[in-house]
């Protein structure tokens, strides 16, 4: 019998020391913590907070039974802005838009980000009647912001992705009770997302952690870009969350004492993990044997520039998104942003690549020496969220205010362009996206915006188009069945109550 994926019962946590986020990466398991049990000491509330943390690099899961398959790559896939050196990935049923239930990918994120949830609320209800002896009140508190922030990105993953999901918020004790339907999008919004992060905002978390953990920037900025989205065309929760996703983002912008870093260079710097411009990024760290895959995942095919056994090219961007850039753009110069060769390993001549591949993974160390990388994979960085709020203000003030403007132009200068001067409301609204576009690009952010705004940048013409009827360079058109991705079909064969699925699957 297939198992239920959408909750893990019982979870296995690690005790560790309070606060040790590294350490967390670092120890074996030694026990298992189930629902129902009592905390005796700081060290097991501790390990079930790091168990929330544990499913963020879930978003770099590797795909069973696929060579060079990640989560990571599904959204990238989807954009028609991406190609693959591997078949085995199964690219080309995303290329043509042929994918289904049981595709690749599809069902590894609703496991994973279901694992995160079952994490989350296990912490919830265990931390919070914990006596005040064994956990104090100020330690109970930060403790819970920090999984309620979680479970609330968890699940901002999901509605995005499948629309209408199973709202799971307790510790249940048997199967059955988690054969659940689905709950539309906006309740999930309304019920869970929204009130997860209002509550962690109200506890007064630091701004910043360089550990990893969540700061009240983390949650800032989830709740920005929630509010954000929760505004558009998905939801159409109403006008007024755009100013209070601007309220949030500049909250982030104005006290979170992040700054961005001079050179894109220096954001591959593992010395730079939760510092600078970084303000949420999954943990990997080399020592511990948990190295970012994302590395040899985007080194070109077999191209002998590492020491890696496997180099995959398992996504890169097409030519004419490369050519949509301006060509004075510093980010599409030689090794910033991408590269087109590199020194062979072996006798040091250069190796030309036939396209331009990622290089905002490039861990030096990792590619020339150890094949561990310890760069940590970026959910939020100031980028991001200049960006956000430039969009939310926008909309929400009619028009681009001076604020908004200079955060733009921040993120220009940074790239060589020229600043922008006052636009209407709408070309600055392109002008915001087009920068998403190539700023955030390969960071999982573009497929999300392209179903928040309903619209998709031609990267031959340089139009905006809709979203529906959009076609890619592959020659595949959007749909609306491509808004949502199908419920997994593996999920149905053990909860028949997820259905119907979504339109088109």
């Amino acid at each position: 019998m297939k198992r239920l994926t959408y909750y893990s019962l019982p979870i296995m946590l690690l005790l560790l020391t309070l606060g040790a986020c590294k350490k967390f990466l670092q120890e074996k398991p030694t026990s298992f913590l189930s629902p129902g049990f009592t905390i005796t000491n700081i060290k097991e509330a501790q390990a079930l907070v790091n168990g929330c943390y544990s499913k963020l690099p879930a978003f770099l899961s590797g795909q069973p039974s696929s060579y060079g398959g990640n989560t990571w790559n599904l959204m990238e896939f989807m954009t028609g802005k991406s190609n693959s050196d591997l078949g085995q990935t199964d690219f080309n049923i995303f290329q043509n838009l042929s994918y289904n239930n049981s595709s690749f990918y599809v069902d590894t994120w609703w496991q994973q980000l279901y694992m995160g949830i079952g994490a989350c609320n296990l912490a919830l209800a265990s931390i919070a009647p914990a006596d005040t002896a064994v956990v104090s009140n100020g330690a109970k508190a930060n403790m819970l912001a920090q999984v309620h922030a979680l479970r609330a990105l968890y699940y901002f993953y999901l509605v995005r992705m499948y629309g209408a999901v199973p709202k799971v918020t307790g510790t249940p004790t048997n199967l059955d009770s988690l054969k659940l339907p689905r709950t539309p999008a906006k309740a999930i919004y309304d019920s869970v997302i929204i009130p997860d992060l209002l509550t962690a905002e109200t506890i007064g978390l630091p701004w910043q952690d360089n550990t990893g953990l969540v700061g009240m920037g983390a949650v800032e900025s989830i709740l920005a870009d929630v509010y954000l989205t929760y505004a558009g065309a998905a939801i159409q929760g109403g006008d007024q969350y755009y100013a209070e996703s601007a309220k949030r983002s500049l909250n982030v912008i104005e006290n979170g004492g992040y700054t961005l870093f001079n050179d894109y260079k220096d954001m591959l710097i593992p010395g730079n993990k939760n510092t600078g411009e970084f303000i949420l990024q999954a943990q990997f760290s080399a020592a511990a044997n948990s190295s970012n895959p994302l590395t040899p995942l985007t080194i070109p095919n077999y191209s002998g520039i590492s020491r890696y056994s496997d180099e995959y090219g398992s996504v890169y961007p097409t030519d004419q998104f490369i050519k949509s850039y301006d060509p004075a753009d510093r980010r599409i110069q030689e090794r910033e942003f991408f590269y087109t060769s590199y020194p062979s390993i072996k006798d040091n001549t250069p190796v030309v690549f036939k396209a331009h591949y990622i290089y905002k993974w490039f861990d030096s160390t990792a590619v020339r020496s150890t094949t561990k990388s310890d760069l940590n994979y970026t959910i939020y960085r100031l980028a991001d969220v200049y960006l956000l709020y430039a969009e939310a203000s926008n909309r929400a003030e009619g028009g681009p205010n001076a604020g908004a403007i200079s955060y733009v132009n921040l993120i220009r200068n940074r790239a060589g362009l020229s600043p922008i001067g006052s636009l209407s409301q709408t070309d600055f609204e392109h002008e915001v996206w087009l920068e998403r576009y190539y700023e955030l690009c390969f960071e999982n952010k573009m497929w999300f915006d392209m179903i928040r705004t309903r619209k998709v940048h031609n990267d031959v013409t340089g139009n905006w188009d809709d979203f529906v009827g959009h076609t890619t360079v592959w020659g595949a058109t959007f749909t609306a069945n491509q808004l949502l991705f199908p419920v997994p079909l593996q999920e149905i064969q053990v909860n028949p109550n997820l259905l119907p699925n979504n339109p088109g699957f």
